[in-house]
């Protein structure tokens, strides 16, 4: 039998893909907000394709700060792009 992959839906596209395909922003229990690449941080977590396109979508619609429940700083945005031009992600 196969193992269940785990899905996720991206805020920008709003399509499920693959956990592992995603970058999780995640929201700390102290409130501190930072990027996630291992999928394990504790707090509440929001997904995003690895493409800018998409993050320029979930900027736009402030999709991060609803799903986060919290104002998102400009660095976790720019973060967020410098690892998309990168390749990174």
């Amino acid at each position: 039998m196969q193992k269940k992959i785990p899905m996720r839906q991206c805020l920008g596209c709003r399509e499920a893909k693959p956990k592992k395909e995603l970058i999780r922003v995640v929201r700390s229990p102290e409130g501190e907000i930072s990027l996630d690449f291992r999928g394990k941080a504790n707090g509440r977590g929001a997904y995003v394709c690895p493409n800018p396109v998409c993050l320029k979508k979930a900027i736009k619609q402030k999709a991060l700060e609803r799903a986060l429940q919290t104002a998102i700083p400009e660095e976790v945005y720019a973060q967020l792009t410098a690892q998309m031009e990168a390749g990174d992600a």
